[in-house]
């Protein structure tokens, strides 16, 4: 497999995180959508990552799509195959991505507008505020070592990357001071041998 994207994309780092805990051989091809758009949209006509092209030269776009493949591999996927588990961790996971989306989306309309929309900005930023509480709230009442117990699932996964993207893209623009229960999980995942090796520090587009 070959996994296009770098990891400063909190979608791409979570899903080379996944390949790395599962033992799954893949090549990382650190490619930019703006550096190597056309290479990436040759593959993939959104010219987004994460892009996972398969041994078979079939083509997976999006982090979850890729997940769901994944899981499908393995005998103990990171996502429950039960009910209720596999809704709270769905939940979890998809907050945390739309909480790295919106983050995304404040860093392109502040870095690539001349003239940024006050309107749209506020909107990303509120978002984000909003999940954030919601995430909070919803770790602070799990006293576990992870989200959803003793293991690490691609819940928390998901969570880390995207704390550690809003923190290293908003440095001065969002405080991560009043959550001490997602500051707390962000460290304990970070402290992981698989997050210090997948891993990119953010640099702006230039």
């Amino acid at each position: 497999m070959i996994l296009i994207g770098q990891y400063d994309s909190p979608f791409v780092r979570r899903v080379g995180i996944a390949l790395r805990l599962y033992g799954l051989p893949y090549d990382h091809r650190p490619w930019s959508v703006f550096g190597d758009g056309e290479a990436i949209r040759a593959l993939n006509p959104l010219m987004r990552v994460p892009t996972l092209v398969l041994d078979d030269g079939f083509v997976l776009t999006d982090s979850h799509m890729i997940l769901d493949h994944l899981d499908s591999l393995v005998t103990e996927p990171m996502f429950a195959r039960t009910e209720p588990d596999r809704h709270c961790g769905l939940k979890v996971a998809a907050l945390a991505t739309g909480l790295a989306d919106k983050a995304v989306s404040l860093f392109y309309e502040r870095a690539l507008h001349r003239e940024p929309s006050v309107t749209w900005a506020a909107r990303c930023a509120h978002q984000i505020g909003s999940v954030l509480v919601a995430l909070e709230a919803d770790r602070a009442a799990r006293p576990g070592p992870w989200w959803f117990g003793s293991k690490l699932g691609h819940a928390d996964i998901a969570a880390a990357c995207a704390l550690r993207f809003v923190a290293e893209a908003h440095r001065d623009a969002v405080d991560l001071t009043p959550y001490p229960a997602l500051r707390q999980h962000a460290a304990a995942c970070e402290a992981l041998a698989v997050f210090t090796e997948i891993h990119q520090p953010f640099v702006a587009p230039a």
